[in-house]
């Protein structure tokens, strides 16, 4: 039978949960940066640099 002690040490499982909780994380961010992306603001921004990248300069 375990000690109350051991029962705590045992960390099994412990990666798996850190792994479900770093995917989660990253799930919502995937999503706050969907969100900003489609606004048109920053649509704006992205074609203008865009632009200016491919624009050439004589």
């Amino acid at each position: 039978m375990k000690t109350k002690f051991q029962a705590l040490a045992d960390d099994r499982g412990a990666s798996t949960a850190e792994y479900a909780i770093i995917t989660l994380a990253a799930v919502g961010f995937a999503g706050l940066l969907l969100v900003i992306l489609r606004s048109d603001e920053v649509k704006g921004m992205l074609l203008g640099l865009v632009r200016q990248a491919l624009t050439v300069h004589t």
